[in-house]
């Protein structure tokens, strides 16, 4: 077992977990933070998408150990006082989700996507966001939610 520690949604937290076990799994298995979810288990989905130092990463495709000292955000973290974050309310107000298992990965790629691109098209929102599935829409009122959200969010 290794130790490992790192900051969590601005909390603090250190666990012993075997070498080989994946970001997504001590997120959820350790934490019990289960927005973060398993979709497919090979970074094809998205389902999984976490912030790492404020860039958003695949969350199967990193082991716990690698975010070692690590700023991590999840889902259960983009939230304020309470207030949903801009991107979280616009997918709400916008329909920009069915089912919803996709959403939580969806969302954090959208934030990171509206940070380095303020204003972004829709060719842009859509290339962006072309890691992660969505099995239940055709993806029209995802654009629009992020494209929304861009305006909300100072783009």
């Amino acid at each position: 077992m290794t130790t490992v520690t790192m900051t969590v949604n601005g909390k603090n937290v250190s666990a012993d977990v075997a070498p080989n076990t994946l970001l997504v799994d001590f997120i959820r298995n350790n934490l019990r933070l289960t927005g973060t979810h398993v979709g497919c288990d090979t970074s094809q989905c998205g389902a999984c998408t976490v912030h790492v130092d404020g860039d958003s990463i695949k969350s199967c495709t990193m082991l716990a150990v690698q975010a070692e000292g690590a700023d991590v955000t999840t889902i259960e973290g983009l939230a304020a006082n309470g207030d949903l974050h801009p991107m979280q309310a616009s997918f709400k107000e916008n329909h920009g989700l069915q089912c919803g298992f996709c959403t939580p990965g969806m969302i954090m790629s959208a934030v990171d996507l509206v940070k380095r691109h303020p204003n972004p098209s829709e060719e842009t929102i859509r290339s962006e966001l072309e890691g992660n599935i969505c099995r239940c829409t055709g993806y029209h009122n995802i654009v629009k939610s992020v494209k929304a959200a861009s305006e909300k969010m100072g783009g």
